[in-house]
């Protein structure tokens, strides 16, 4: 099995930065990318930010140029650095890691998900 652990939500006000981090721990071949999800009350979970094993990058529209997000690979550990941030980016924030099951493809696999809320 394979855990992931997220931390650094909480209330921020607009304008304002915050952090995350989640750490992949368990029975891991290989992870093929980590990345971050959102998903606001009434809406459907969305892509925030992806980062593949080899450093590419995949960014929602609406979070390019304000989120940075980053990996390290030794720690198995994804950082998501969210700057300039609006009420509208309220939601749960949820880690993924995409972890490959040698001929099989992968699986997903999700935290439990961090609460963020930015006031107006």
């Amino acid at each position: 099995q394979v855990q992931l652990v997220e931390s650094g939500g909480g209330l921020v006000q607009a304008g304002g930065p915050l952090r995350l981090s989640c750490a992949a721990s368990g029975s891991i071949f290989s992870i093929i990318a980590m990345g971050w999800y959102r998903q606001a009350p009434g809406k459907q979970r969305e892509l925030v930010a992806a980062i593949t094993s080899g450093g590419s990058t995949n960014y929602a529209d609406s979070e390019k140029g304000r989120f940075s997000i980053s990996r390290d690979n030794a720690k198995n550990t994804v950082y998501l650095q969210m700057n300039s941030l609006k009420p509208e980016d309220t939601a749960v924030y949820y880690c993924n890691a995409k972890i490959e099951l040698p001929g099989w493809g992968h699986e997903d696999y999700w935290g439990q998900g961090t609460q963020i809320t930015v006031s107006s």
